[in-house]
């Protein structure tokens, strides 16, 4: 069974129809929305600041989500997707969005709405990753715009993958 567990008076708030690992990690000021899944290695750690999540979010492997004290809150909508070993931090990340494996998004930084950031990019402190945009390398940058990319329609599907997925290990 996953690490659940307190933290100065706020235990994480995780609907039945969330799937976590037995080895991740999630403690504190923590709420997830409908169908999440949390997987092996991971941590969502609401112990400085409050953590939101929406229906339909899948943190995988090795990813970690965390706020900064007393400033920055994290804040993720529906239907995302972390990547395996991403790091999200004090941040707001909007609906229907991919985070690459590997990949950094810092404090105060806003991934809006129906975008991808790629694998292995930093998204540095205070920027604002563009709806329907595709950010990548070391500080991210605008390279694309999905639409004129093999990436349309890849951030649903991901989503829903990982809803399948997470009701093949609540099976056994």
């Amino acid at each position: 069974m996953a690490l659940i567990k307190e933290v100065r008076g706020f235990l994480p708030q995780i609907p039945e129809d969330c799937y976590l690992a037995e080895n991740a990690t999630v403690v504190g000021q923590v709420t997830f929305g409908k169908f999440c899944s949390v997987w092996f290695n991971a941590v969502v750690r609401g112990d400085v600041h409050a953590i939101t999540i929406g229906d339909k979010v899948n943190i995988q492997d090795g990813a970690i989500i965390h706020c900064t004290y007393q400033k920055h809150p994290t804040v993720i909508g529906n239907n995302v997707s972390i990547g395996h070993n991403a790091i999200v931090h004090g941040c707001t990340v909007q609906d229907n969005v991919l985070i690459g494996m590997g990949s950094i998004v810092m404090d105060n930084c806003v991934i809006e709405s129906n975008s991808i950031v790629a694998a292995g990019s930093v998204v540095t402190q205070n920027t604002v990753v563009e709806s329907g945009t595709i950010y990548a390398g070391i500080p991210a940058k605008k390279v694309k715009d999905i639409n004129a990319s093999d990436f349309a329609g890849e951030i649903e599907r991901i989503s829903n993958n990982y809803v399948m997925y997470s009701s093949w290990f609540k099976e056994e």
